[in-house]
Order: C-alpha cells, then sequence, then structure tokens
C-alpha cells in the first residue's frame, strides 16, 4: 500500500483515503522519535541544565531554589507520559483512522510552531541560559519535523474524512 502524502492527492477509493488517513498516524510517530531524542536529551544533562535555568531564574529565593529539582523531575516524568500517550494514539489512529486524532495532533503541531518560533525569534535574548534543549539548531530542526508533521495531519484529516465517505457509501470509489 502507497503513501498518499500529496494533500491534493485525489482519493478515489477507501484503500487511496485509509492510506491517507494513515499519514496522520505516521506524522505521530514522529512526534514520538522526538519525545524519544528529548527524553535522551533530558537525561543526559538537559536536566542539569534545566535546573540551572530555574535556579537562575529564582534568584535569591530559597524556596523556589530548593523546588528546582523536583520541578526538573517531574518534567521529564510528564514528558515520558506525554510521549507514551502519543504512541497509543498514533496506534489508534494506524490501526482505526478517524478525523478527531488528525484535527487535534494539527492543533498541537501548529501551537508548537508558533512556541518554537517565538523561542527562535528570542534565542539572542541573553536572559534565558543557552542549553542543549534551545539551541538555535536543534529549535530549528524541530520546526521543520513540525512543519512535515502539519502536511502529514492535513494529509491525514483529508483522509480519515474520505474514508468515512466511502465506509457510509456516500461516495463510490472510482478508478
Amino acid at each position: 500500500m502507497k503513501l498518499m502524502i500529496n494533500p491534493s492527492a485525489p482519493l478515489r477509493n477507501e484503500t487511496e483515503a485509509r492510506a491517507a488517513a494513515r499519514a496522520s498516524a505516521i506524522a505521530i510517530f514522529i512526534g514520538v522519535l522526538m519525545g524519544i531524542v528529548t527524553v535522551a536529551m533530558m537525561m543526559n544533562g538537559g536536566l542539569t541544565d534545566m535546573e540551572a535555568a530555574m535556579k537562575a531564574q529564582a534568584g535569591s529565593d530559597p524556596n523556589l531554589a530548593g523546588m528546582t529539582g523536583a520541578v526538573a523531575q517531574g518534567t521529564l516524568y510528564f514528558t515520558i507520559f506525554l510521549v507514551l500517550v502519543q504512541a497509543v494514539l498514533g496506534f489508534v489512529q494506524w490501526a482505526k483512522p478517524n478525523v478527531f486524532i488528525p484535527i487535534l495532533f494539527l492543533i498541537l503541531v501548529v501551537y508548537g510552531l508558533g512556541i518554537s518560533v517565538l523561542a527562535l525569534i528570542s534565542a539572542g535574548d541573553q536572559s534565558a541560559p543557552q542549553s542543549m534543549m534551545n539551541t538555535p539548531a536543534v529549535m530549528i530542526a524541530s520546526i521543520v519535523v513540525m512543519l512535515i508533521q502539519a502536511l502529514l495531519h492535513a494529509v491525514g484529516i483529508r483522509g480519515a474524512t474520505a474514508l468515512s465517505k466511502f465506509q457510509r457509501g456516500e461516495v463510490s470509489a472510482t478508478a
């Protein structure tokens, strides 16, 4: 089965519509891989950098400075949880394509793109400590990946919508 990644390609039958709908699952799995890389970066110095940045922002407040370790650990565990949820939703989208999951993830990807672009714009701001997690190269790579994901989710929305119409008999397959 070929993957339909062109958002304007005609979807002539249920097989093509299913392949297009599964493009969203592929985008989700790309996000899972990005999440795994993020967790690996956090476990290999990223948490230390995060704690240092939080301590610098806390200033002389000992209560805030004392919470930085717990907040950093909580961030790591929350990231792992989100990667697992994302993986489950990717498998759901692959097995039983629907339009809700691609719409949800397209919204999240567009939000992430906005945040990343703003972070890249403010990368020259000296008040934000540099770490391996927020280098311009990592941010640009993240933006490129999110643009690819947005395209795949748009294809997934179109494919899931067409698949639903084929399954309900609203549209007949063409050659």
